[in-house]
């Protein structure tokens, strides 16, 4: 079995058409399953009230879908948070008489250029986004993986008789029931009792799943949304991170030192403070040291989403790569 992560960016409850309705925050998680194949679709349920909420909904996806009925600022942000956030695969559907010729000046250069436009067919999109996660699933089958596991935590909460319980998807590599995994970025350790996939009891997860954990040796108060299960050494968590930086176009000037940015990576969503901006040739991309009072927890090469809280309302400014 193998999962695929879908964005849906449309009007509130538009995934309910697709998939079962699942658990609900700011973010609303829907499922769908055929075979062997799941898919996980992730609705940013406070958005434009919080940009956050965006930001999750996109953070994990493997693919879009981003139906656009308005010409309007919660669009143009959209299609920002998906380049910045390097989201290259989607499906984009129209309505109200919105047509390709009148948002191709808005898309061109980014990432949403290259979605398949649809027609609003909900059996014909579900049927779509349901054979690409059963190729997905064939593929993962004639694949070997072994490489160590990965999971950022978007709830956790304790359940009577069981424990510690946090809901998550694998970023990649592969988690195994019994495996004890660090809790970055804090010092404490858990192990795996049991593992649930689309409410299916599995022994192990993998990359694209989204599982539901019960943990032993662990209180609920030690957890929170962003903290990462792994037994991966190469993740690692500081509260300083580098890297070369990309500002969106619209953005109107170089970034300065102590400014107070937000970094989002994974599911975590932190305010930082621009320690150093260096700019060689190009304002647009500096490199930046940022530093933080809360760890960010990342991979090598992590791509890192950038926003800044301007009038009362947060704004997403670039990417950064981490060095």
């Amino acid at each position: 079995m193998s999962n695929l992560t879908v964005a849906v960016l449309a009007p509130p409850d538009y995934a309910k058409d697709l998939g079962k309705k699942g658990t609900t925050s700011d973010v609303t998680f829907y499922n769908m399953k055929k075979g062997d194949a799941t898919v996980t679709l992730i609705e940013p349920t406070r958005y434009p009230e919080k940009l956050s909420s965006l930001f999750y909904a996109v953070s994990l996806a493997d693919r879009v879908i981003l139906v656009v009925d308005e010409i309007n600022a919660s669009f143009g942000e959209s299609v920002l948070m998906l380049q910045c956030a390097g989201k290259s695969s989607g499906f984009l559907i129209l309505k109200n008489y919105i047509t390709v010729d009148q948002i191709a000046p808005l898309i061109k250069g980014t990432v949403i250029e290259h979605y398949e436009v649809m027609d609003e067919d909900m059996v014909g999109l579900r049927e779509k986004i349901l054979e690409i996660a059963v190729k997905l699933t064939a593929h993962h089958k004639a694949k070997a993986h072994g490489a160590n596991g990965v999971v950022p935590i978007d709830h956790h909460f304790n359940v009577k008789g069981v424990g510690v319980v946090v809901l998550g998807c694998v970023v990649r590599g592969v988690i195994k029931k019994h495996d004890t995994l660090k809790i970055l970025p804090t010092e404490k350790t858990a192990q795996i009792r049991s593992i649930q996939k689309h409410d299916d009891d599995a022994d192990s997860a993998e990359t694209g799943d989204r599982v539901g954990l019960a943990l032993k040796n662990l209180d609920g108060e030690d957890l929170d949304r962003g903290y990462v299960l792994t037994n991966d050494p190469a993740i690692k968590y500081s509260t300083t991170i580098s890297g070369k930086a990309q500002l969106v176009k619209y953005w109107p000037s170089s970034l300065k030192e102590g400014m107070v940015i937000y970094a989002g990576h994974w599911m975590q969503f932190i305010p930082t403070r621009v320690e150093k901006v260096v700019i060689d040739g190009d304002w647009r991309m500096p490199a930046l040291t940022l530093t933080m009072e809360k760890a960010l927890v990342y991979p090598p090469g992590a791509r890192v989403v950038l926003h800044y809280l301007e009038g009362g309302k947060l704004r997403v400014v670039g990417s950064l790569i981490l060095s």
